[in-house]
């Protein structure tokens, strides 16, 4: 195919990064916006997307649409895969699949059975800070990994109606880190240690959740992850990683808003931290899509998969359940 006919189901926070790098492509055709509120679909006609509407069977009922990507709440994910795996259409989704690890588990199933391509939303792969640590791994250039630590902290925590609706921390929050260790260790976990307090907000705890959490890895190979969490950075967006290995060790720091340095009688001064994820990872949601539809025009494999999606979600339910009952778990606890 030359041009690939895309439709998106979303056009919130994330839907609208994912639209304008769409409209960017020039290999994509937007065919189609379908999103709940008149906002998002004035959004959608402003930049000229043909056809908008409240329905998703304008996207459902076209035959010209090669493939869908869904950026919608979580709990219409499903409902709009099952939908694409039977009109025969490929599929982008941002994670979860749901939010019941029985449903995505059921939800990966009819995947894999009726072949349908998916590709899930874990846009922290392609940053290219942490992309170039796992290229310096799969080289050899830092050895055998021992270990790796993941610091993950947002500068705020989100409204209380969101905390109530997201799932919990783990499977909110610590699921990109979750994904993050089996992709940077090119392993996979088999034990889960968390424990989490709330340290930030009476509030989160009182809506059943914690905001602050520290969740120890084991893989199969022996080597382990620390990732560190918090709702809450007063200095911004806080997103580091260290990989530690029998040959050397890398680690990315945060990118600032400027590169500027200002030296005084008191020192030295530097730019403040991004704001969020919309700025810190601006690169890699347009990298992630552009590998989405390069793999479909090329007949290739995505880089993120339905099994990624379902394994992070198995490590998430681990964490919830060590949290709780204050011990190590084995992921076959919950597999």
């Amino acid at each position: 195919m030359t041009v690939l006919k895309v439709g998106i189901i979303g056009i919130g926070r994330i839907g609208k990064i994912h639209l304008g790098n769409l409209l960017n492509m020039p290999d994509v055709e937007v065919v189609a916006a379908v999103n709940p509120s008149k906002a998002g679909q004035e959004y959608a006609r402003k930049l000229g997307v043909p056809n908008v509407s409240d329905n998703a069977d304008i996207i459902f009922n076209n035959d010209a649409i090669d493939a869908v990507v869904i950026g919608s709440s979580t709990d219409t994910h499903t409902e709009y895969i099952k939908k694409c795996t039977a009109s025969n259409k490929a599929i982008f989704c941002e994670k979860p699949v749901d939010l019941s690890l029985a449903v995505v588990k059921e939800t990966i199933d009819i995947v894999n059975t009726t072949k349908t391509p998916l590709m899930m939303g874990f846009n922290q792969r392609f940053d290219p800070n942490f992309s170039q640590v796992k290229k310096a791994l799969k080289a050899g250039e830092l050895g055998e990994l021992h270990s790796l630590h993941i610091i993950s902290r947002d500068p705020a925590p989100p409204p209380m109606d969101y905390i109530k609706t997201s799932g919990g921390l783990f499977k909110d929050m610590t699921i990109h880190d979750f994904d993050m260790a089996r992709f940077i260790a090119g392993a996979e976990v088999v034990e889960v240690f968390a424990k989490g307090h709330n340290r930030i907000d009476p509030a989160i705890g009182e809506a059943g959740d914690i905001d602050t959490a520290m969740v120890m890895l084991t893989f199969e190979n022996n080597a382990t992850a620390v990732i560190e969490n918090s709702r809450k950075s007063v200095y911004g967006y806080d997103q580091r990683l260290e990989a530690f290995g029998s040959k050397g060790m890398m680690r990315t720091e945060n990118p600032l808003k400027t590169v500027n340095q200002y030296y005084n009688e008191s020192g030295k001064q530097e730019s403040r931290n991004m704001d969020f994820f919309i700025d810190r990872y601006e690169e890699a949601y347009r990298l992630e899509l552009r590998a989405f539809v390069d793999a479909l025009k090329n007949n290739e494999a995505f880089p993120v998969t339905g099994k990624d999606g379902l394994e992070a979600m198995f490590i998430a339910e681990a964490a919830n359940k060590s949290l709780k009952e204050g011990r190590p778990v084995k992921l076959t606890e919950v597999n």
